[in-house]
């Protein structure tokens, strides 16, 4: 696959953005070029674009395939597996955050409960300690809360929210007076 020098551009960003983001730089590469590409490639063809090491790139798309980001197909004739991305940004977003929600969050989430109700009966833990834990734990569940809430909306009512911006303050302030 030839890439032109924006895609090259991409895939590179995509990549530093990735290790940004605690992701290996070429899985996120991988996954870059995979969104860009209009046909699924094989490990070869990534390979060989990218010039990275074929194991590294099987390594890579098992971890993308783990993360619901890329899938297997196959080709009439061809009995290599072939790989391709989701082409919609949103349904990536939605993967990648959800993912994240179950891997940080969730796990964040059941030790702050534990301490929350460990700190109940623990005369040691200043009554400030308690409070902040209280705090956290009560904000993480609203923001995974309002994550639930906005991935069952519909796709339209999700960008029209967005383009809201802050208007929704001046509209939630019309709404107390």
């Amino acid at each position: 696959m030839q890439l032109s020098p924006t895609m090259q551009k991409f895939i590179l960003h995509w990549g530093e953005m990735g290790s940004r983001w605690g992701v290996n730089r070429t899985v996120a590469q991988i996954h870059a070029l995979l969104y860009l590409s209009n046909a699924p490639l094989n490990a070869e063809q990534i390979s060989e674009t990218l010039g990275v090491a074929r194991s590294n790139v099987s390594t890579s798309l098992k971890e993308l395939q783990s993360w619901g980001l890329v899938k297997v197909s196959h080709v009439l004739g061809d009995r290599r597996d072939h790989f391709d991305s989701h082409k919609d940004v949103w349904d990536i977003f939605f993967i990648i955050m959800e993912e994240r929600k179950k891997r940080e969050l969730d796990p964040t989430l059941t030790t702050l409960r534990e301490c929350a109700l460990d700190a109940e009966n623990d005369a040691q833990t200043p009554a400030e300690t308690k409070a902040r834990i209280q705090q956290t734990l009560d904000f993480l569940e609203q923001s995974t809360g309002w994550f639930d809430q906005v991935k069952r909306m519909e796709r339209g009512t999700i960008i029209k929210l967005l383009k809201l911006g802050s208007k929704v303050q001046g509209l939630l302030s019309k709404k107390k007076s």
